[in-house]
């Protein structure tokens, strides 16, 4: 028995993520081994999660994952752990489709317990039917307490208060708004730069709700029985040199798909930022991140770049995601619309101008194989001279869409962030680094 809860919300922007964060590190200062996870693909949040509670926060995606990987995932994770946070993703029960997806379907999926985060700014007892709705929208899903955010007064949360009590949901106290506990966002969700301090930012959310949130009934009504679990044997198969770049420009790594990676050969870490010289490698994994924010350090890093364009014209594996697909093209033109030469592999050329948000999860389909992931970009292609393969992109909904996947040499390169942590069909098939593994 140990208290596991997934925090969850009407809508987006509640405060949910903030209020996560408060109760990771509140939990932390109390001595608790709290172990975080995020619904959903974000790599954002889960970077913020680590911070607050000390722990690698690990993603949960019913899209990308299955059910099996998904009960295996937190099993294996909550086991050391005292207690476990999941965060959801947008509202309750939005989903791909309709609840598909959702932090609804998750809490069903692994018997979880919802802490209700109400933004109540301009509410007062009208919170009522919109607590009967989600209470009894569907009876799989069991939500243990609300706590309202952004609340004025002591007065105006009485009004609340009383609303829980007429609807047979437990009040577990209230937020006032603070403006000294606001994570700055960035276009591609909260913000990771290193202008913040996030740790005084989070030590305040911790002491901010500690004031008004009854923590240890919060836990008591979350106290739940927990499933053990055996990780998978899943020794070491291959003996690969396998380089991944890491740094304030490429971080959007999933730590499963790490693992996968380790388990083919040995990893080495390198900063297309900082680092000179590429590391001997039968595969370069370029995941994404903020390149744009870097333009003129990565443009000035002459030697990598080039050392980089030598692998790629000689033949050597590439996986390119996002960012690193942009930074293997010719150039990046910021929002200013300065243009920094870059790789100049691939014949494309992106843009932060006229910026537009490009979202959705993705199945890719290939050899009669289907491998999932996530578009999440605002760049733009404003050149592209670069031939196609025919591997054909869905949408969750299964709609076609037009998301370039390149093929060139050895190097797989497009805008979509792949999941692989489950199995390395994958890298084997997609990648194509069977060809190294005599497959």
């Amino acid at each position: 028995m140990k208290p596991q809860f997934l925090i969850a919300a009407p809508t987006s922007n509640s405060g949910k993520t903030t209020l996560t964060l408060g109760l990771l590190k509140a939990l932390s200062l109390r001595g608790y081994k709290v172990q975080p996870f995020k619904c959903g693909p974000d790599y954002l949040d889960t970077k913020h999660h680590t911070l607050a509670a000390s722990q690698q926060s690990i993603n949960l995606d019913a899209f990308m994952m299955s059910q099996e990987h998904i009960h295996s995932l937190y099993r294996w994770n909550i086991q050391n752990a005292d207690v476990a946070v999941v965060e959801g993703v947008m509202g309750l029960f939005d989903g791909a489709y309709k609840m598909q997806g959702s932090s609804a379907e998750m809490a069903i999926l692994l018997d979880l317990p919802v802490i209700l985060v109400v933004n109540a700014k301009a509410m007062a007892y009208s919170v009522a039917p919109l607590l009967h709705g989600f209470k009894t929208f569907d009876s799989r899903l069991k939500i243990a307490g609300v706590i309202f955010n952004f609340v004025t007064t002591e007065s105006h949360y009485q009004f609340l208060k009383e609303a829980c009590e007429d609807v047979e949901l437990e009040s577990l106290g209230y937020v006032p708004a603070n403006p000294e506990i606001s994570i700055p966002s960035r276009h591609l969700g909260l913000s990771v730069s290193s202008e913040h301090n996030y740790s005084e930012i989070i030590e305040k959310a911790a002491l901010h709700i500690s004031k008004t949130v009854q923590i240890d009934r919060l836990l008591d009504l979350c106290t739940i029985p927990t499933a053990q679990t055996s990780p998978a044997n899943t020794p070491n198969i291959a003996s690969l040199k396998i380089a991944v770049a890491q740094d304030e420009a490429f971080n959007f790594t999933y730590p499963e798909n790490l693992q996968v990676l380790k388990r083919l050969g040995q990893v080495t870490f390198f900063s297309p930022l900082h680092d000179t010289i590429l590391p001997e490698a039968d595969l370069i994994y370029l995941p994404g991140g903020y390149p744009e924010l870097h333009l003129k350090q990565l443009s000035e890093n002459i030697s990598l770049r080039d050392a980089l364009l030598a692998y790629c014209q000689n033949n050597g594996y590439v996986l390119a995601e996002c960012g690193g697909m942009m930074y293997l093209g010719k150039s990046i033109i910021n929002a200013e619309g300065e243009e920094y030469p870059m790789i100049g592999f691939l014949d494309i050329t992106t843009s932060m101008q006229h910026a537009k948000l490009s979202l959705g999860y993705r199945s890719v389909y290939h050899n009669d194989n289907i491998y999932k992931g996530h578009e999440f970009h605002y760049s733009i292609m404003t050149t592209d001279n670069e031939s196609t393969t025919d591997i054909q992109v869905k949408t969750a909904r299964l709609k076609d869409i037009d998301v370039p996947v390149y093929r060139k040499n050895n190097v797989l390169a497009s805008y979509i962030h792949f999941y692989w942590g489950e199995d390395c069909s994958f890298l084997y098939d997609l990648v194509g680094i069977k060809n190294l593994l005599n497959l």
